[in-house]
């Protein structure tokens, strides 16, 4: 089966963007912190989370629409050095799924939700950890190359080559691939998750940009 090139749904395709959607639950904990936490890490790789043409964004399968970020998500992106302001809440539509290039999910469960939706989105929806899983394991050299052949390129490769590999590079056990919800949690509990995020991100991240982050 060959993976879909870029947005696979007539009318939406833009061959100048690549868009990444976090999904979560209520898209007030972990979507928001892995949303905010990546644009930090483009802006800290290309000066400009949008100078590739990388457009980050998040929602939540029963999102709470409208609503703020919960208080200890912003403290713990306030911890990164990372922009927690301005964020709202989305519930996750059909559009979201549509536009998307790249859907990561906090669990198995909300995978399976953005794939019921339907959008031939099956071959562009992982886990955040599925997806680290999968990116640590190809070859940067076999991707375009992002100065040559553009970010959105490269990007769209990336999800081709994680795509390819779903079948062959398995969990090792049934928990690796999911990230707990922290809601109503202590900080503590926030921080810890907010690390484990960032440390899954950081790889994608590298992947899809070609630059590792900076000391």
């Amino acid at each position: 089966m060959t993976a879909p090139e870029g947005r696979g749904i007539a009318g939406f395709e833009d061959s100048g963007t690549f868009r990444i959607l976090h999904v979560s639950t209520g898209n007030v904990c972990r979507s928001p912190i892995t949303e905010r936490l990546t644009r930090h890490a483009l802006s800290d790789r290309l000066g400009d989370p949008l100078g590739g043409g990388l457009i980050v964004e998040s929602a939540g399968t029963w999102g709470h629409e409208g609503a703020p970020m919960e208080a200890n998500a912003e403290l713990v992106l306030a911890d990164f050095g990372a922009d927690y302001s301005g964020f709202v809440g989305r519930e996750l539509l059909d559009e979201h799924v549509i536009r998307a290039d790249l859907v990561l999910t906090a669990t198995r469960d909300h995978r399976a939700q953005v794939i019921s939706m339907g959008h031939s989105a099956g071959l562009r929806t992982f886990t955040l950890k599925e997806f680290t899983r999968l990116v640590r394991a190809i070859d940067p050299a076999t991707l375009p190359d992002a100065h040559d052949e553009g970010m959105v390129e490269r990007a769209r490769a990336l999800v081709r080559a994680a795509a390819a590999l779903r079948g062959w590079l398995l969990a090792p056990s049934v928990d690796a691939d999911e990230v707990n919800d922290p809601y109503g949690a202590p900080i503590t509990f926030f921080r810890s998750i907010g690390d484990e995020i960032n440390q899954a991100l950081d790889p994608v991240v590298t992947a899809l940009t070609g630059v590792s982050a900076r000391d």
